[in-house]
């Protein structure tokens, strides 16, 4: 009875930050204030509190597949020389989001794929953006924002993304690994351009991600 007390008090958070403590103390209640506040996120907990995310994982792996090709996996092995030999992690890559307006990627590495995508979700908690929608159509005076508001890209390695609103009943226009990641953030309707070495896709997803990071940058005010 007494180690399960003492297991219970472990398990309560206590937060190390200024904006852990405005979250604990009720000062701050939900996730969109966090990220507008001058406190960047430095605790998952914080994340925990605040917001139910839903998670995927980015197939980045692959095994050779039954009369060529390659299957799609959750992680990827890699193996490292050491004077003591070769030794091998595993990597993984998460997007975790809402569904409504906030998303976040992390990568994470472990010796094995659960450790490695619970690494890459703590990530994806301390990397979440706000996530500005739109019409999608200057034609469409209603209040759907399932697109984006204007035409953004972004960069990362060799590839390159260029995110442009759809009208309503579009979709979206994307490979299956980006659509994981626009659809945590809330998007139904979009049109997606990659250019470079779409293959890897850790460099497309954060591209991706970037270009979405960028809708904040401009000061245009959603109608």
């Amino acid at each position: 009875m007494a180690e399960q007390q003492e297991a219970e008090e472990e398990e309560i958070w206590k937060p190390k930050t200024k904006l852990g403590k405005k979250v604990a103390n009720g000062e701050i209640t939900n996730i969109e204030d966090a990220l507008d506040s001058r406190y960047k996120i430095m605790e998952e907990e914080i994340v925990d509190q605040l917001v139910d995310l839903s998670e995927e994982v980015i197939l980045i792996g692959g095994t050779p597949g039954k009369g060529g090709g390659a299957r799609r996996t959750v992680s990827k092995r890699t193996c490292r020389m050491h004077k003591s030999g070769e030794r091998y992690s595993t990597k993984a890559m998460s997007v975790l989001g809402n569904r409504r307006n906030v998303v976040g990627i992390g990568d994470g590495g472990a010796n094995d794929t659960r450790a490695a995508i619970e690494d890459a979700n703590r990530h994806a908690k301390l990397n979440l953006i706000k996530v500005k929608r739109g019409n999608g159509s200057w034609e469409d005076k209603g209040k759907d924002k399932s697109s984006i508001p204007f035409k953004v890209s972004g960069k990362s390695g060799s590839v390159e993304v260029t995110l442009k609103p759809a009208p309503r009943g579009t979709g979206l226009a994307a490979s299956d690994e980006v659509k994981k990641l626009l659809e945590l953030a809330g998007i139904q309707n979009i049109y997606v351009e990659s250019h470079g070495q779409t293959q890897t896709r850790e460099n497309l997803l954060k591209a991706t991600f970037k270009a979405l990071e960028k809708l904040n940058e401009y000061s245009s005010e959603e109608k």
